[in-house]
């Protein structure tokens, strides 16, 4: 599951290192070597002309210093390419880089839409001690944005609820998820997240796990519940198809356990399925 590797250790202040490891990003895409996804080394930061002064302090991987910043622009050095991330995730980059990479972006995203203050316009400098950006004519602070969102498998007898959404780049049956409101405990969340998408209530919340989830802020926070009544309607907006799969049913095929979400599917599989 993607994950922050047990060897890094994070930081936030930045530090000068002859070699670091440089996660430069446009979008949702991170520039690496074509042939052997390597990462750029300084001479690449440099034939980009990059403003140093934006690359931001990740951590130590290995005790090897790194760095997050973005590129304004798609044009890249021969022999590089910007990769997106999401594909990258699937096994052709080293599994230690993606969990490192998946907190680069978040940082980089932070840093590059964080210059200028969101309540004044002003200029914002760099806060001491935390990972903050304040702004010196008004005070505004702004941290990295964490977007919690519920995660919910539902549990009726031998059966389980899962659920093909709309906007899903993967088109796949999955369990139900959605974002808090301002407000709401996550707990209030699920219940509201169930009901709206599907129609149905549920009891017996039960924690999962959780997962930091770069596309582009979120944390998942993932249960089981057990059903309680009604029948499945779905919201058309948010859901394409809803039902439940049991043991003599064919369930979704596997696949590998980059997200908590197939993690929490495989939980519950039936043998042979």
């Amino acid at each position: 599951m993607l994950q922050t590797p047990a060897t890094f250790t994070p930081l936030l202040v930045r530090q000068e290192h002859d070699d670091p490891l440089n996660f430069l990003f446009h979008g949702n895409r991170l520039l690496v070597r074509e042939h052997d996804l390597a990462l750029p080394g300084q001479d690449v930061l440099r034939a980009l002309d990059l403003d140093l002064r934006r690359m931001q302090p990740v951590g130590l991987l290995d005790r090897r210093y790194a760095q997050a910043g973005w590129l304004d622009t798609e044009t890249v050095p021969d022999g590089y390419a910007l990769q997106p991330l999401r594909g990258l995730m699937f096994g052709s980059m080293d599994e230690t880089l993606v969990g490192v990479a998946a907190r680069a972006a978040q940082v980089a995203e932070w840093a590059r839409t964080h210059r200028f203050c969101g309540a004044c316009g002003g200029s914002t400098e760099q806060a001491t001690g935390e990972r903050c950006f304040k702004c010196p004519s008004c005070g505004h602070m702004a941290y990295p944005r964490i977007s919690p969102a519920m995660m919910v498998l539902i549990r009726k007898g031998d059966s389980v609820l899962l659920a093909m959404h709309v906007q899903s780049p993967a088109k796949r049956f999955v369990p139900l998820a959605g974002f808090l409101e301002a407000g709401e405990s996550i707990e209030e969340a699920v219940h509201r997240e169930v009901f709206e998408e599907v129609g149905l209530r549920v009891q017996n919340l039960r924690y999962f796990g959780s997962q930091s989830w770069p596309f582009p802020h979120s944390l998942m926070i993932a249960f089981t519940a057990d059903y309680l009544d009604g029948e499945i309607r779905v919201d058309p907006n948010e859901i394409s198809e809803a039902r439940w799969f049991g043991p003599h049913d064919e369930w979704p095929e596997r696949v590998p356990h980059i997200s908590i979400s197939s993690v929490l599917v495989d939980a519950h599989r039936p043998p042979g399925r």
